[in-house]
């Protein structure tokens, strides 16, 4: 997955479900760097990975091969 990436990101501790961000990056440590709006400021966020969905914005095209850089 190419980053920086407009993801839905659903984390049942801050009760976001579906809410809009931007991946800045995944971490060797456990956990994703987002971008995230709370109110008109937006914020870094450090989501760890075992508690998080991410769901890119962007459908993908039927037919494509999907590679996961690890």
């Amino acid at each position: 997955m190419e980053v920086p990436r407009q993801v839905m990101i659903h984390n049942e501790t801050l009760g976001l479900k579906g809410a809009a961000g931007t991946l800045i990056r995944i971490s060797s440590e456990g956990y994703y760097e987002v971008n995230l709006r709370f109110g008109e400021k937006t914020h870094r966020v450090l989501l760890p990975v075992q508690a998080t969905a991410l769901i890119s914005a962007e459908a993908e095209v039927a037919g494509e091969s999907v590679e996961v850089e690890r």
